[in-house]
């Protein structure tokens, strides 16, 4: 498939409020895309017109109940047929954010063992207790380490291994799972190579849950996860916030300000699997 036949559907409701960066992001990546309401994506039902679903960041319905969990349930009440044939075909969704919370609600994250379009861990209030806003940690930046080996189609052009620069923007990004199945899960995620972002230190190291440099508190420094299938990826920190070299926070400071930043990578790698997958 040619770039310009690929259909991004970035899907948006009351409360979100990064769709249109994540639209810009794409349309450089010289695709198509939609920025689309919920209720006219009902309207039409035309899900599977698109090759790429993305649900952005923002506060859905206000984060009423808790973070995600409205749209949730809408989403899947209308769409969970649609759904599984998407990812039956092997059609990528990314939740970035809220999305990403949205994502754990319908249980299309993290996927063990198998799909079941109910919760099986949960993305709740920062061990802060505060928003948590910021690019910068201890040492001019919030970095996070591409833990995956492959699996994921959202990070193909990112080195296992690799550090990577984004800002965060959440007051719910703390993930967790039921206190007496948290190693369980871990090994699991780790197992299928499902694991793919955790916070860490300039260094590279993992913080141990210690904050600033995990600033949500999240099991394992744990910040971005993908399903079984490697198709569905979820993350809180916010690529397309990192997409421009002059979206970083220390550009004016640079000799020579980077094109690009970080955040391309995810897309780039998304639009190359479509490219060739279909």
């Amino acid at each position: 498939m040619k770039k310009q036949s690929i259909n991004a559907c970035i899907l948006r409701t009351a409360g979100t409020n990064c769709d249109l960066e994540t639209e810009n992001a794409l349309l450089d990546l010289g695709i198509q895309v939609s920025r689309i309401h919920i209720k006219e994506l009902i309207k039409k039902n035309n899900l599977l017109d698109y090759n790429l679903l993305v649900l952005p960041g923002g506060f859905s319905y206000s984060d009423y109940v808790r973070a995600g969990a409205i749209w949730a349930k809408e989403i899947i009440s209308h769409f969970k047929k649609d759904i599984n044939l998407f990812l039956d075909e092997g059609r990528p969704i990314i939740g970035i954010c809220n999305g990403f919370q949205v994502l754990v609600e319908t249980g299309l994250l993290p996927d063990i063992p198998n799909l079941s379009f109910s919760p099986q861990a949960t993305v709740t209030t920062n061990a802060s207790s505060r928003f948590e806003c910021r690019w910068v940690s201890n040492d001019d930046f919030l970095y996070i380490k591409n833990v995956n080996k492959g699996k994921c189609v959202f990070t193909k052009k990112i080195n296992s291994g690799s550090l990577l620069k984004m800002p965060i923007a959440h007051g719910e990004g703390r993930i967790s799972f039921l206190k007496d199945k948290e190693q369980k899960y871990i090994t699991k995620l780790e197992e299928n190579d499902q694991l793919v972002f955790r916070f860490v230190d300039k260094n590279g190291d993992f913080p141990n849950q210690k904050y600033p440099v995990n600033p949500n508190g999240s099991i394992y420094d744990i910040t971005g996860i993908c399903n079984d299938d490697g198709t569905v990826f979820g993350l809180m920190p916010h690529p397309e916030r990192a997409y421009y070299g002059w979206q970083l926070p220390d550009w004016t400071r640079m000799e020579n300000v980077p094109i690009y930043g970080d955040g391309k990578l995810l897309f780039d790698s998304v639009v190359d699997y479509i490219s060739k997958k279909f």
